[in-house]
């Protein structure tokens, strides 16, 4: 999942991936999204074992289109659980309080440049391609053929100092490195 959303409506009885197999991929991940699954099984038994692997609520299909939509409201309204603090060597961001320091010195980051950190150090480690920072980092509207992403980069990278933690992977993207 590119992106981060608050519900998830998943279908239990996907085409090409069992709805089971998404909902355990979201909870490793660590998502925080509540999910919400359906199916066209009511039996108490596969209730209970989409709740098990993690979904926040279950909904036998069929079902009134008033009840989902409140269902779904309902799961939106609840308090997402305080964003942990990410880190990757001595850099540290705290997205609660949206302060971020590298070997306890307090950086002073612009908007963009904070989300793009907090983007590459929530990824763990893994790459993260220039649209997927648009996507996250930037709203609907950014110019997909504008190089702000690596401008951006590049400012960040000056503030973080030596020695560099945002590694270029050309024709891939950007991770932190251990």
């Amino acid at each position: 999942m590119v992106n981060d959303y608050d519900v998830v409506v998943l279908d239990r009885d996907l085409p090409l991936v069992h709805g089971d197999d998404v909902c355990r991929t979201l909870v490793e991940e660590g998502r925080t999204a509540r999910i919400l699954m359906l199916t066209a099984s009511g039996a108490v038994e596969e209730r209970v074992e989409g709740l098990t692997i993690g979904a926040d609520d279950y909904l036998p299909k069929p079902f009134a289109f008033s009840e989902l939509v409140a269902r779904v409201r309902t799961l939106g309204r609840r308090v997402p659980a305080t964003p942990p603090e990410l880190r990757a060597a001595d850099v540290e961001v705290d997205p609660g309080r949206r302060r971020a320091t590298r070997g306890g010195r307090e950086l002073n980051l612009a908007p963009k440049e904070f989300a793009v950190l907090e983007v590459l150090l929530g990824a763990g480690g893994r790459t993260v391609s220039a649209e997927e920072l648009l996507e996250r980092a930037w709203d609907e509207f950014a110019d997909p053929f504008t190089n702000t992403v690596r401008v951006t980069v590049m400012k960040l990278r000056r503030k973080l100092g030596e020695p560099q933690v945002i590694e270029t992977l050309p024709g891939a993207g950007y991770r932190i490195t251990p």
